[in-house]
């Protein structure tokens, strides 16, 4: 199989959509025989978080010497960074490899009368496949979306179930309410194996958390805000107290990964049982791309993936903690079936000007509507046809001393950072 070949069957498998359930996934696994239980695997959901929080213990295990596989989607800022061993991307040769299995394993099941994998089933098949070939010491598993109905899901005996946090969204595929949501994601739980979460959870959501723990019989840990104190914040990063560790320091600068870490630090403990030095040093070099990265400091350019009320009520603090009284420049590109209504009630009240786009995604919304949504607000908005545009107009409004954010779909950065990268 050439890379053209790949391209062209991911293609083809696309056309079979999405679909919710574990029967398609389980017979795949069969067919490759059912590798993924021989891994060792933490388990991550929630709305919010899920990525950082992987990096955090990804950062942690490496410094205690384990070899490391993580699978995240969808791909950001490069194709292959989805399926990763020691923070390297999968390499070419071996995406092939492995794909090519996946693909024979499929044509198998459509032989014997089987429905024929989805896109997402074929690349956690390959993750599996990918992991078991490398022999990873830890996995850490990234739900797609929801929990209990992901393809991730099919795993029977994860070393732990992590769920960060949750808020609404994929209403249209998780349910309406706050609890339905939290229902589906606390379905990663499993019977007798630990679950972690924290306790800024909303009450409806640690309910049914703690309800489906009790029922599967699984020891819940719970990251309390309360074991935080002595916040220090700045663009280079972010320092804490901790009750357990001392003093432990974040090259992450948003707020939200405060809380992010503490839950990463309660699995490293309590559950993974890796000494405090270790733990401190990994979380201190940890690195997320798009979650408040700064690209540029004069004028200061700064990246956030926030593509929900949740996530940009989070950031919102995060602005009002860096940039008193100060005026920000936007862009902004969000997904239609997002509630950028909600997003923009709260971001707008400190925008100076938005600049907005049209992410590179079949779900966008057009970036002329968004500019017309953020204009009824009572806010100037400037529809930008290409991410260059954008960025050049956003650096011509802004002074030295000015700053940039760029949120609402996570789809958008790479090409934006490139942008900026080639004009600062």
């Amino acid at each position: 199989m050439t890379y053209e070949d790949a391209k062209a069957y991911m293609e083809e498998v696309s056309r079979t959509g999405s679909i919710l359930g574990l029967t398609n996934i389980i017979n795949l696994m069969k067919e490759l025989g059912d590798v993924q239980e021989k891994l060792h695997i933490l388990h991550i959901a929630g709305t919010n978080g899920k990525g950082s929080v992987g990096a955090f213990i990804e950062s942690v295990l490496m410094e205690a010497g384990y070899r490391v596989g993580r699978y995240t989607s969808p791909a950001v800022f490069e194709p292959f960074e989805v399926w990763r061993i020691n923070q390297h991307n999968i390499r070419v040769e071996d995406y092939l490899e492995c794909l090519e299995e996946v693909k024979t394993a499929c044509e198998h099941m459509q032989k014997k009368g089987m429905v024929q994998p989805t896109v997402f089933e074929v690349e956690t098949a390959l993750a599996f496949l990918y992991f078991y070939k490398n022999n990873c010491d830890y996995v850490l598993l990234e739900v797609g979306m929801g929990g209990e109905t992901d393809a991730t899901n099919l795993i029977t005996a994860p070393v732990c179930s992590i769920i960060t946090s949750i808020s609404m969204d994929h209403m249209q595929f998780l349910g309406n309410t706050l609890a339905e949501i939290a229902h589906v994601k606390a379905g990663i739980i499993k019977e007798g194996c630990p679950v972690v979460t924290g306790s800024t959870q909303k009450a409806e959501a640690m309910r049914e958390i703690q309800t489906m723990a009790e029922y599967k019989g699984a020891r819940i840990l719970i990251a309390e805000e309360s074991q935080i104190k002595n916040i220090e914040i700045a663009l280079e990063g972010i320092s804490y107290e901790h009750e357990w560790l001392g003093k432990v320091q974040l090259k992450l600068s948003g707020m939200y990964q405060i809380e992010n870490s503490n839950l990463a630090i309660i699995v490293c403990k309590e559950v993974l049982h890796i000494p405090t030095e270790i733990i401190v040093k990994g979380i201190k070099k940890t690195t997320w791309p798009g979650r408040f990265e700064v690209v540029s400091k004069k004028p200061l350019v700064i990246l956030d993936g926030a593509h929900n009320e949740d996530a940009a009520e989070k950031l919102f603090t995060t602005l009002k903690m860096h940039f008193t009284n100060q005026k920000i420049t936007y862009i902004i590109g969000v997904l239609a079936d997002k509630e950028h209504e909600k997003m923009l009630s709260r971001m707008l009240p400190l925008a100076e000007r938005v600049f907005t786009v049209t992410p590179p995604n079949k779900r966008a919304l057009a970036g002329e509507s968004l500019a017309e949504e953020v204009r009824s607000f009572g806010c100037d908005a400037v529809y930008c046809e290409s991410m260059e545009q954008a960025a050049e107009l956003a650096l011509a409004n802004v002074k030295e001393d000015g700053v940039i954010l760029a949120f609402g779909s996570l789809s958008y950065l790479a090409v934006l950072k490139e942008a900026f990268l080639s004009r600062v």
